[in-house]
This record gives C-alpha cells, sequence and structure tokens, in this order.
C-alpha cells in the first residue's frame, strides 16, 4: 500500500504487484532448493484497514489462488493456509480447501499463506487446544511441554523459520509467528514488498548463510 501511494496511486494497486513479487519469490525458492517460504497475506489487524482495502485484499486473495492453484500443481508446489479462515466465507474456504488438496502430494516446495493470522491468536488457539484435551482427559497438564504445545500450533508440522525477512526498513514483527521466531534469524530491507526481486531474496539469504546461529549457547 505504501509503494502505491508513493506514486500517488490507490493502495490496492501496491497489493496487485505485491502478488508478482511473491510468484517472483516462490520461482526463485523452487529454483534454489528453498523447502519452505511462508508469506504473511493477511493478519488479524489488518480488519482495522479501510473497507475498500479490505475488500480488495479479499478479492485478490481469492482470483490469485483461482489463477495459480494449477500452477502450483504443475511446479511440484504444495500449498497450504493457516489462520481463522471463518471470516472469509464459504467460497474462499472452500477454494482453499481444494488448492490445498490438488497440491498436498507436491514435495518441491511448501508455500505456507497466513491468512487473517496473528501470533498471539495462534498461541491462545494452542492454548485452548491444550485446555480441552485436558478437560477431555487426553492431556495432563504436566504434559503440557514447549514441544507438545508447538504440535498444536498452526504452523505444525512444518519446521519453524529460519529467516524472516522483513520489507520497507520495517522494525517490528508485526504479530507475525510469534511462538515459532524466538531464535529465527532478522533480516529487514529498505525496498517495500512490490520492489523486492530475486537478487534481494539472493542477498538475504547469503547474508543468513554466513550468521552464527547458537540459539543461546556457544558454537565451540
Amino acid at each position: 500500500g505504501r509503494w502505491a501511494q508513493e506514486r500517488g496511486e490507490l493502495r490496492v494497486q501496491g497489493h496487485k504487484q505485491g502478488v508478482e513479487a511473491v510468484r517472483r519469490t516462490i520461482k526463485y525458492c523452487g529454483e534454489h532448493g528453498i523447502s519452505v517460504l511462508t508469506l504473511f497475506a493477511f493478519s488479524s489487524e489488518n480488519w482495522q484497514r479501510p473497507k475498500t482495502e479490505v475488500q480488495a485484499l479479499r478479492k485478490l486473495l481469492f482470483t490469485s489462488l483461482t489463477k495459480e492453484a494449477q500452477s502450483l500443481k504443475e511446479n511440484n508446489v504444495r500449498l497450504r493456509v493457516i489462520g481463522d479462515l471463518t471470516p472469509f466465507g464459504a467460497e474462499m474456504e472452500g477454494l482453499i480447501e481444494r488448492t490445498e488438496k490438488l497440491t498436498s502430494k507436491n514435495q518441491a516446495l511448501e508455500v505456507v499463506i497466513a491468512v487473517n493470522y496473528g501470533g498471539r491468536w495462534d498461541i491462545v488457539s494452542a492454548c485452548r487446544r491444550a485446555a480441552k484435551m485436558a478437560v477431555d482427559g487426553t492431556l495432563v497438564p504436566e504434559e503440557i511441554t514447549e514441544d507438545a504445545l508447538s504440535r498444536l500450533t498452526s504452523l505444525h508440522p512444518t519446521a519453524d523459520p529460519d529467516l524472516v525477512i522483513r520489507t520497507a526498513n520495517e522494525m517490528r514483527i508485526s504479530n507475525f509467528l510469534l511462538w515459532q521466531i524466538s531464535y529465527t534469524e532478522l533480516w529487514v530491507t529498505d525496498r517495500c514488498w512490490p520492489d523486492f526481486t530475486e537478487p534481494c531474496l539472493h542477498e538475504a539469504i547469503t547474508a543468513y548463510a554466513n550468521r552464527d546461529r547458537r540459539f543461546g549457547g556457544l558454537n565451540q
């Protein structure tokens, strides 16, 4: 949206250009052996934006999934969608379910789209599942470990991210995968998402490859 405003255009034009950045990024990941790509498409806080923008985002998400489903299948890309899809309605839920099923056996790359997702929502949802299991007698409180709670979050069984890329020079997490990124490496670029290109992603991955990941310990 900011990208479009800087050019005197409607914010939705920026979102449309953002779809092209998604295509570029998926293509790069598929060609360079990256196994999982998670994209934050719509946060649980985005409902606070103007109604016209929210409607445009929903329509763009629907049309993009409709157009790209067969391409994902043909390119061996598996799609997963995480988040609370209820507000998007039965038509959107059905489309997502069909696309996930269509691509479920693909193995080259897993693309996770976070839609109406929030990190706090995810943690609360996992806690509620754990509480219900405790009430049902299938889980005792002593068994609620970090690993057990991780298995109840929406990203499971996908592994925690190794790298988070933040565009537009934003120095905040914005409620993204709060549980899963406790030791994820961060990389920030001043480029807005529509301007994010393959060389940008290569730069980010190169920077990540030179990091010393200690996970709280010391490398010998």
